[in-house]
Parts: structure tokens; C-alpha cells; sequence
């Protein structure tokens, strides 16, 4: 009997912006061609939960707007604004003391200081806040999706996606390890190049842009996803005669319940 792996905690954020041909357009990155899991793949920026998020939630002086949330939803927020830190440059917070996001030139400075240390694990995102006198804005962040791998994958993620308008000119940037390359592109664009062959897109990664497609722009999304029931998906996968089919619940919201994800190998 195959033993089940425990699903690791794990954020990623869709970073939004109205694009100049009235679509929404979102930050996404090529992971690298080595990374073990999706690796290729036109994906948001994301990762796992860590120990050192934790640490941040015991603190709620170093971020804003988790009122309500329990030890485990606090740590799916500041994993998501610390794995978009790491992953693009780009920071949602506030100076102390500030109502305004942090501005462009800040976040440069900042992340041109810190990025690289905090990604070879160096420094901690703890010690970046701090010494930088910044604050988490976990407010900015909207709740949009929950998807767990599959049981019986040799590697499992229990995943919170959130959508966040991205700070004005905060622009991004991949960090050439993880991922080799990023772009800001429109839903459109994104899965009419998986279609093509131009990007390689996760299953939830072409649901989740089909959905927010469908809104015309950013303000849209967010108010049509802030306080709507969040129903979990976790595929299950099926064999028919001619190849793979994958089942989630319909009340998930993905305008279906059975899905044909290619060809028998």
C-alpha cells in the first residue's frame, strides 16, 4: 500500500495590474529547468511555509490587517508576501508608522540590500522588517483559491492562493536561480501561449487564470473575491480509455467537475 505524504503548507500570490489593453494583466515566472517540482513552468510567485513566517506571527507588530486569522492562516500571508519578496523584488508592506505601501525606489533599495542573502538563507525576513522598520501588509492580500496535490504524488503541497494589486511601479524581477525568467502578461496571453506550446501551465495555473480572466479588471477581481467562501480542491485523478481525466468539486468555482488533462504516456 502506497504510504501518503503529507501535503507541505505552502502561498502563492497573483500580483495584478490593468494592463494598457484594458486586461488584467499578472506577474509569472519560468521556474528553473532544475527545480524539482513544476520545473519549466509558467507559474505565480509562491512557496512553502517556514518556520521563520511563524516567528513573524508571533509579532503583530510587524504586520497589519491579520486581525481574526488563527497562527496557520497568518503564516499562508506573510509566507506569500516573503516568498513574493524572494522570488520578484517586489515588497507588500509599510514603512512603520506609514498608511502607504512602501514605494518603488524603497523596495528596490531594499530588496538590492537583502534578496540575494535572503535567498541563500543568510539573513532572515524577520531581520529585513525589522532593520528596515517595516510592517506586513497582509490587508492587501485577498483570499482566491486553496488547492491540495493530489494523494499518492510522491511530493505534496497544501497551497492558499491570494490575490494583491502589485504596489505602484513596482515592476518585479526573477531572481535567475529559482526561476530564469518573468513577465507581466495578460490571462489571455498566458493560455493562449499553454495552448500553443509557448508555456508549460500547471493545471491549477490555467484554472486560476481562466477564472480571474473573466473579470475585466483589478479592482473587479478583488471586490468580486474578498469575503466569498473559499471551497478546497484536491484533484483526483481517473484513467479513461484515451487518457487522464482529473475531478474536482464544481462548488469550487472553475466552471466544471471533470477535466481532460491529455494523452496516456
Amino acid at each position: 500500500m502506497t504510504e501518503i505524504v503529507a501535503p507541505r503548507l505552502a502561498s502563492t500570490v497573483l500580483l495584478l495590474r490593468d494592463g494598457t489593453s484594458s486586461e488584467i494583466e499578472v506577474f509569472m515566472m519560468v521556474r528553473h529547468h532544475q527545480i524539482e517540482f513544476n520545473s519549466g513552468a509558467l507559474v505565480f510567485p509562491g512557496g512553502s511555509v517556514d518556520k521563520n513566517d511563524k516567528e513573524i506571527a508571533g509579532d503583530p507588530a510587524l504586520y497589519s490587517g491579520g486581525e481574526g486569522l488563527d497562527g496557520d492562516a497568518l503564516g499562508f500571508r506573510i509566507a506569500a508576501i516573503r516568498e513574493t519578496f524572494e522570488e520578484s523584488g517586489i515588497l507588500l508592506a509599510r514603512p512603520r508608522g506609514s498608511k502607504d505601501l512602501v514605494d518603488a525606489r524603497r523596495a528596490n533599495d531594499i530588496a538590492t540590500a537583502h534578496r540575494a542573502a535572503l535567498n541563500e538563507g543568510k539573513i532572515t525576513f524577520l531581520k529585513v522588517l525589522t532593520d528596515n522598520g517595516m510592517v506586513l501588509a497582509l490587508d492587501e492580500l485577498v483570499p482566491y483559491a486553496h488547492w491540495i496535490t493530489p494523494e499518492g504524488m510522491p511530493k505534496r503541497f497544501d497551497t492558499w492562493f491570494f490575490l494583491a494589486a502589485a504596489p505602484p511601479e513596482q515592476l518585479g524581477a526573477h531572481d535567475g536561480k529559482e526561476s530564469t525568467d518573468s513577465i507581466w502578461v495578460s490571462t489571455r496571453e498566458a493560455l493562449e501561449g499553454g495552448e500553443t506550446g509557448r508555456f508549460k501551465l500547471p493545471f491549477p495555473t490555467t484554472r486560476n487564470l481562466i477564472r480571474l480572466g473573466k473579470q475585466p479588471n483589478v479592482g473587479a477581481a478583488l471586490a468580486d473575491s474578498k469575503g466569498k467562501p473559499i471551497v478546497a480542491v484536491m484533484p483526483v485523478m481517473t484513467k479513461t480509455a484515451t487518457g487522464r481525466q482529473l475531478r474536482i468539486p464544481k462548488e469550487a468555482g472553475y466552471d466544471g467537475e471533470v477535466f481532460d488533462v491529455g494523452a496516456m504516456g
